[in-house]
């Protein structure tokens, strides 16, 4: 996943998406939809001593809509840094993926989505366009992408 995006970045950009501050030089290690989870993994990334920032984390919080148009907010990291990063991204992405199994078939192929079926997101979607910019929050649950089971989040139960 990491390395599609990185080979993303570098077709996308003529610098290969690497961004000089002062005398050192920032590679994009992971892209993110959400600025929490991307302010969770700096926090990470910065208690474990790596120099990152994240780029594009202001344009992506105040206009949404502009996240596919930017690519997302960015975790920049030093380049001498960036193999321990990834170490430490992988550390990060494995617990993650224990924590999230599918209780239908046991796959780690799992991730947090909106699920338009429920009524409730269809009456929301109605509500916000009636009463103008009025945003609600959707339903989300864990899809498996292996079976296609939808379950709540923190459930263990099929």
């Amino acid at each position: 996943m990491f390395q599609n995006k990185k080979e993303k970045a570098n077709l996308s950009s003529p610098n290969g998406g690497q961004e000089a501050v002062g005398q050192e030089t920032f590679l994009p290690i992971h892209y993110f939809t959400n600025y929490i989870e991307a302010n969770i993994l700096l926090g990470r990334m910065q208690e474990e001593g790596i120099n990152c920032w994240l780029k594009d984390e202001n344009t992506v919080t105040t206009n949404p809509i502009w996240t596919q148009a930017v690519g997302g907010i960015k975790l920049m990291v030093a380049q001498q840094q960036f193999d321990r990063a990834k170490d430490i991204l992988d550390s990060v992405k494995s617990v993650k993926e224990e924590q999230n199994r599918c209780p239908k078939c046991g796959s780690q192929n799992v991730e947090l989505v909106s699920t338009p079926r429920k009524a409730v997101n269809w009456f929301t979607s109605l509500f916000g366009f009636i009463l103008g910019d009025l945003a609600f929050g959707a339903h989300k649950v864990n899809h498996c992408f292996n079976c296609g089971h939808e379950f709540e989040p923190g459930s263990l139960e099929e």
